[in-house]
């Protein structure tokens, strides 16, 4: 797989493309209030994640896809394990987030704040400031569109939320849709979701494989 296309791949972790429906008519007040709390859900639920981890199944625009497993710990700490076939690793240590690609010897940092993936990472970065609820018609889903307006650089990333007891917080995270300045999307779906295990903090750092190239 060529190092550009698993960059877009592992970057931009983007989600669904969906239509949302027409709201019907209603009193803007209402409207805004219900936006507002869906937001502040949306933002509790992901504070109340200590750990998780889940399968998850990236798609890039061209729609090619990879699979592996994904594990998050907070704060700021994530890391995406491919499967077979795809010999890279995109791991955050809580301050940056680093893309790692074996078949090249090749490793790229971007502070964690930096990436569309600061909304899911970054303790500063909180979706109840950034982050607007957009329509589904189902109110048993939850579509949350973070990005900085002062920053457009950043990206943009719609989280996905369903209603689920068993979830921290009661909304359980299915997927997301990122978009970064050059409008590359990707999109990532979990599975399996599990909370609350213990995660080592070293499962968040990588072996560099500039030190074997002897860079």
């Amino acid at each position: 797989m060529p190092f550009t296309r698993k960059l877009t791949l592992s970057l931009v972790v983007a989600g669904l493309a969906f239509t949302v429906p027409v709201a019907t008519m209603l009193p803007a007040a209402p409207v805004a209030a219900q936006a507002t709390s869906d937001v502040n859900r949306a933002a509790a639920a992901l504070r109340a994640i200590s750990t998780m981890q889940a399968d998850f199944t990236q798609t890039d625009r061209a729609g090619q896809t990879v699979r592996g497993v994904l594990s998050l710990k907070r704060p700021g700490k994530i890391r995406f394990e491919y499967g077979r076939g795809t010999n890279m690793l995109v791991v955050s240590n809580g301050r940056s987030l680093y893309l790692v690609d074996y078949d090249v010897n090749q490793v790229q940092r971007w502070p964690i704040s930096n990436s569309p993936l600061g909304a899911l990472l970054d303790p500063n970065r909180d979706i109840s400031r950034y982050g607007r609820a957009v329509q589904t018609g189902n109110p048993d889903v939850l579509s949350i569109e973070v990005r900085d307006p002062q920053r457009p650089e950043f990206g943009v990333i719609t989280l996905i939320f369903v209603r689920d007891a068993n979830a921290p917080g009661g909304l359980k995270l299915t997927h997301w849709v990122a978009l970064d300045a050059q409008n590359n999307r990707t999109t990532v779906r979990l599975a399996n979701q599990r909370f609350g295990m213990p995660i080592a903090d070293s499962a968040f750092t990588f072996r560099d494989p500039r030190r074997a190239a002897g860079r």
